[in-house]
């Protein structure tokens, strides 16, 4: 090799690693940007009164875990929040559900077009006036029943035609729950340990039982307004607190680490067979129901359109001294997880603000 050869060969290599160090660099001063505006969203979430802490953990397929947090984990205390607390999930449960219902069908316990009366026979026609035999499960799911959004057992409104609206309902999911407990001869606990939890080693993933207040592991204190509102509104610590009414629909307790795992699991189709995930991921409009803007519900599931003309999956869960977001892109290779522990901030404000930096155009990977 000649000297001219050599040396061009050596300018090539410096060329080459000096480009790859600038990328890279790059790369992680985007991040930098990335991190500190989701930061100053977790700031804004709870300066002013606004909820008491917040935490958010983003995962992607190529970079390391981050983690912020703003606020407390105890108003009394002091203490700020942390990673792997424990806190509930509210509605984030009905992905879980729905995700052992389809592994059911998978293993021909049941078919979505089953019908209510299939399983439960009269439950619908005494409790809710309506006719089990043209509810299916896939119906419960999609929240297409016609079923009033309230607690079984409860005066309710009257029922709709099955099919005709989507209207947002947790007893489609406390029938779902109890279908699976007939299917599979086991509690919804048991089956979602044993299919989800178990296999994807969410340590800090249960549905707890009835009578059970306590959270289990660390966990931030739960506060609640209990529906008031206003600046002085009295603020109620609900930390201990037996939600087993929300049972299938939305009793759960998780991490933000389990959260992404599970989610990540779920997105990427490592929990469903092809025609099940199919079926997960097959959405109604919930356009005119007053629910969330921008959607459309799956099986457990549903995707949200950003006003940054982005479109995320996953969920939000709702409940009393807690309010959470698990969404990511289509495939799971990039997630988010958030929760605040009070229920009295602008829900959808805060978390399309921090999806929307995190998920933006243009952003770094």
């Amino acid at each position: 090799m000649s000297m001219f050869h050599a040396r061009a060969g050596l300018l090539v290599a410096v060329l080459t690693v000096t480009g790859t160090a600038m990328m890279t660099s790059a790369s992680a001063t985007g991040r930098d940007r990335d991190h500190a505006e989701i930061q100053r969203v977790l700031d804004q979430a709870v300066t002013g009164g606004g909820g008491p802490g917040v935490v958010a953990e983003l995962r992607g397929a190529r970079t390391a875990p981050w983690f912020g947090t703003a606020g407390v984990a105890d108003m009394t205390t002091g203490r700020g929040r942390q990673p792997g607390e424990h806190f509930r999930i509210g509605s984030l449960t009905k992905a879980f559900t729905g995700t052992v219902v389809l592994r059911l069908a998978a293993e021909g316990r049941l078919t979505l077009d089953d019908t209510v009366a299939r399983w439960l026979p009269g439950v619908v026609e005494e409790y809710l006036g309506a006719d089990g035999t043209k509810i299916t499960i896939r119906r419960l799911l999609n929240h297409t029943s016609g079923l009033p959004d309230a607690i079984l057992g409860q005066e309710t409104p009257r029922p709709e035609e099955p099919g005709s609206r989507f209207i947002y309902s947790k007893i489609n999911y406390t029938l779902a729950g109890m279908i699976v407990e007939r299917a599979a001869g086991a509690t919804l606990a048991d089956e979602i340990e044993r299919r989800i939890a178990r296999p994807l080693n969410l340590a800090g993933t249960y549905l707890p039982g009835t009578g059970e207040e306590t959270i289990r592991g660390p966990h931030a204190r739960h506060y609640s307004k209990l529906g008031e509102t206003g600046p002085d509104a009295e603020i109620h610590d609900v930390t201990e607190m037996d939600v087993s009414w929300a049972g299938a629909a939305g009793g759960m307790i998780s991490t933000t680490s389990d959260l992404h795992l599970f989610l990540s699991a779920l997105l990427g189709g490592r929990l469903l067979p092809p025609a099940q995930q199919k079926e997960m991921f097959t959405t109604v409009s919930t356009e005119g129901s007053g629910w969330v803007p921008d959607t459309e519900y799956g099986l457990g599931v549903y995707s949200q359109k950003l006003p940054c003309g982005v479109t995320l999956w996953g969920g939000g869960g709702f409940i009393q001294g807690s309010m959470s977001y698990a969404m990511g892109d289509r495939q799971g290779t990039h997630t988010l997880v958030s929760n605040l522990n009070g229920d009295w901030n602008d829900f959808q404000e805060t978390f399309t603000a921090l999806f929307g930096a995190r998920f933006r155009p243009g952003r770094t990977a």
